[in-house]
């Protein structure tokens, strides 16, 4: 079953604790912190901090417990967004409804602003994340590495030199790394928090987690080409306008539509491994990746 709906009550606690996050006392950054939080208050759905408040539910801790870790995954997705707009990248001028950071503060305070955001978070997890210190370096670990070379940025590399190779496989990789780490990572630092290991409860967690990060780009690659500027908040048909490789570029869009469903198939296949109890929030965030329209 399919419901399509979406944990609202987790969302809002992301974005009540986002609004209590202040950078710099100093009266001459105040400039530089607007541009921050210009960008990270931006309205949006949340789902990279959402999915690791659900995922702490679905392990029977309070979602409350890791707000400092979603937080800074919140932080670290603002940044790739403001990069990614920028006028040597996608060059886009709308972002979640509003002006881009570039065109709102100039180029050169977007790009500070970025970096900014990217550091921030993990001094935030270091500074206000409870758990034993084993444990919060090993979740500083995990973010690193899923923003790093072998994550984010390494995938945001083989999109804009086209150095993925071609093929099924050398797409999915790319975007394994460019989308689908820093998702799997927000399922997995709640478990890190706990117990850091490679045991089969972390195992079948990555393999939802890796799948939903597959089933996220594939419908974005899909709303790319079938929604509007209004609905997705950012001008539609970029992909397409910049010649990038996407599932409806390879693959058409009715085949692409196919390869959404039995990629929504396997990751509830997945979850319901990961969770045989049931993760209501986990479900409604996978059934809502694949129905959304923005």
């Amino acid at each position: 079953m399919v419901s399509g709906s979406y944990p609202d009550h987790l969302r809002e606690q992301v974005d009540a604790y986002l609004q209590t996050i202040s950078f710099s006392e100093d009266a001459d950054l105040a400039g530089l912190e607007e541009a921050m939080r210009y960008s990270l208050l931006a309205p949006g759905k949340r789902i990279r901090p959402v999915l690791c408040l659900a995922s702490a539910a679905a392990l029977g801790k309070s979602p409350a417990s890791v707000l400092p870790v979603a937080a800074a995954l919140e932080l670290i997705h603002t940044y790739s967004l403001i990069h990614d707009d920028l006028p040597a990248m996608d060059d886009d001028e709308l972002r979640r409804g509003l002006p881009t950071c570039h065109v709102a503060f100039g180029e050169h305070v977007a790009i500070l602003a970025g970096d900014a955001l990217y550091a921030e978070a993990f001094r935030h997890v270091v500074e206000h994340q409870q758990a034993e210190a084993a444990n919060v370096v090993a979740v500083i670990g995990c973010l690193a590495a899923a923003t790093g070379v072998d994550g984010m940025v390494g995938g945001q590399y083989l999109d804009v030199a086209t150095a993925a190779p071609t093929g099924p496989n050398g797409l999915r990789h790319l975007h394994e790394l460019k989308t689908g780490r820093l998702i799997a990572a927000a399922v997995e630092c709640p478990l890190l928090l706990s117990a850091p290991s490679e045991g089969e409860t972390m195992l079948v967690y990555r393999r939802f987690a890796a799948e939903l990060g597959v089933l996220f780009q594939i419908v974005d690659d899909i709303l790319d080409v079938t929604g509007t500027d209004v609905a997705l908040g950012k001008p539609s048909g970029s992909d397409e306008r910049h010649g990038k490789r996407t599932y409806v570029s390879e693959h058409g869009l009715e085949h692409a539509r196919e390869l959404a469903a039995r990629s929504h198939q396997a990751a509830r296949d997945a979850l319901a491994l990961a969770a045989p109890v049931g993760a209501n929030e986990l479900e409604q965030i996978t059934d809502f990746i694949y129905t959304r329209s923005s």
